[in-house]
């Protein structure tokens, strides 16, 4: 029976041998995820409120195996007790299992806990970016590998995964779609059904995670596979049948949530959802779509360089899959993102899977080659000029020094003349790995939270406080990351709505002394880096 001995329906309908490099790929991504430096304390924003979701649906769950509430509630997302209308709980129930034995001993689960099941779920990218590749390059030697190595060494694919954020859990699922999708094209029959049910579980993945996005990435799916011409009615009638019962699980989450929480649900789609990031700029959004411009040009090395060759040979090749999936993902991606008002560096975060399909194919050609050689070259002089730089910054020394080895070697190795390409590329995506695991390994990869005072002993002071008082910020504003910490909602004084009653104030470093009108303060403990605890109490 050949290569094609074992399969178990669509999901593994490739030949098992050839799965092997796809798996050491995967197992490397694992590494870079999970190994070093997940412990790093949970950041603000999307971290903190994540954490918190998920610890309160593990509290839900805690409840039911209890007796205490109903099985309903644990599909009900709440923050801090009232109802979470940001983002359905397709993620955050899941994260909340690696929370429990912590919950059950009251105590606040650590960082890698929380973000162990959002970097799980984004390692899949890999071994689907390969997996993807083979079914578009049948004769494409090496394109496969070269996708998944792509992936794999791809800053903010890797780094963005470990965090305990949605981002990396949307690229996945969105993998699996077009991936069942591509496979629908050689399927009849069962195996099409097949193809079409986890096509829609994986849109059932998407409604439960970030419910508009599925409009884009479905409908360019859809569009590409039916300018394949492969599938007469019949065929499209069976993969829609599919699909929509795949589709169920998702479609019943937003109706169970509507007739629970009525006219509220629809925030996910609309005030909260797609209507918010078109229609009005939020913080941080000034330079619009510019933003995942820049974001491209900052996180795509070293492959940003095969990007212009890859565009043009997608060009060439838009008659066949092989050049019209990876441009019109590229392109549909682009088209979803760009117009968006507003804009963070996470939005971008879709547009990295079709940027490694698309320069997969020139990298291959690349390694059989060594053309275009203007990419071997640049990427020698990119190694030349970054070894100064090593040299010179001994804080960044062990991240660069892997960086510019590779792109030497990478440079070097892959001319027209070299002999050894194939171990070239090789040990450039050994070495380029190598400098991100040991990016990972340090406090570096983490960089937002070098850009506010570290909360920890801050939210040691706050669980000093007395919990029959209220307590709220004074100088600062909200944190989740210091109210996860603390495990107590922290805001503003202004947002409790207190009347004049005995209070408590949690204050940073250099805030004035709290003044709060018809009520005398005076403080009540400190912490070794100058946050301070105050106490309020009206004036006699």
């Amino acid at each position: 029976m050949g290569v094609y001995q074992k399969t178990i329906g669509p999901i593994t309908a490739v030949p098992i041998r050839r799965l092997g490099p796809l798996f050491l790929f995967w197992l490397a991504a694992l590494a870079l995820l999970l190994i070093p430096g997940l412990d790093l304390p949970i950041r603000d924003w999307d971290e903190g409120i994540v954490a918190r979701v998920a610890y309160e649906r593990g509290d839900a769950l805690l409840q039911w195996l209890s007796g205490q509430a109903p099985f309903s509630n644990i599909w009900l997302p709440t923050y801090w007790d009232a109802p979470y209308l940001n983002k359905p709980p397709g993620l955050h129930l899941p994260a909340s299992l690696p929370l429990l034995p912590w919950m059950s001993a009251s105590e606040v689960p650590p960082a890698w806990a929380v973000r162990l099941v959002p970097a799980l779920v984004a390692s899949a990218v890999v071994p689907l970016a390969g997996l993807i590749t083979r079914q578009l390059n049948h004769k494409q030697q090496g394109a496969a590998m070269a996708a998944a190595a792509i992936a794999l060494t791809l800053l903010p694919l890797m780094r963005h995964g470990r965090l305990a954020m949605l981002d990396g859990a949307l690229v996945s699922a969105s993998g699996l779609l077009w991936w069942q999708l591509l496979l629908c094209r050689q399927s009849r029959g069962s195996k099409l059904l097949g193809c079409g049910l986890l096509s829609g579980l994986a849109c059932s993945a998407l409604l439960l995670l970030k419910a508009p996005l599925v409009i884009p990435v479905l409908g360019i799916g859809l569009l590409l596979l039916l300018l394949e011409r492969q599938l007469g009615a019949q065929q499209w009638l069976v993969l829609f049948l599919g699909l929509c019962l795949g589709l169920l699980p998702g479609l019943g989450w937003h109706l169970f949530h509507w007739m629970q929480r009525g006219s509220d649900a629809l925030l996910l789609w609309g005030g909260d959802g797609a209507s918010r990031v078109l229609l009005s700029a939020g913080e941080g959004s000034d330079l619009g779509w510019r933003i995942p411009f820049l974001e491209v040009l900052e996180g795509g090395w070293p492959w940003l360089a095969l990007w212009p060759f890859a565009v043009v040979l997608a060009w060439k090749q838009r008659h066949l899959s092989a050049g019209r999936w990876p441009l019109g993902l590229q392109l549909g991606m682009a088209a979803a993102v760009l117009p968006l008002r507003t804009q963070l560096p996470w939005y971008s975060h879709i547009l990295w899977l079709p940027f490694a399909l698309l320069c997969a194919p020139p990298l291959a050609q690349l390694v059989a080659s060594g053309k275009p050689k203007a990419v071997s070259w640049l990427w020698l002089l990119l190694g030349l000029a970054l070894l100064p730089v090593a040299l010179l910054k001994p804080e960044f020394r062990t991240v660069l020094l892997p960086a510019s080895g590779a792109l030497l070697v990478g440079g070097w190795g892959l001319r027209p003349a070299s002999s050894i390409k194939v171990q070239a590329a090789g040990a450039m995506v050994g070495l380029w790995w190598l400098g991100l695991l040991l990016l990972f390994s340090g406090p570096l990869w983490h960089w937002e939270l070098n850009e506010h005072r570290p909360v920890a002993a801050a939210a040691e002071l706050a669980r000093t406080a007395d919990p029959e008082l209220p307590i709220a910020l004074w100088g600062q504003s909200e944190r989740p990351s210091l109210s996860w910490q603390s495990q107590k909602r922290l805001q503003q004084l202004s947002k409790l709505g207190l009347s004049n009653e005995p209070l408590q104030l949690l204050s940073p470093p250099g805030a004035p002394i709290p003044e709060v009108a018809g009520q005398q303060c005076r403080q009540q403990g400190s912490s070794e880096d100058g946050w301070l605890l105050w106490l309020c109490a009206p004036i006699p």
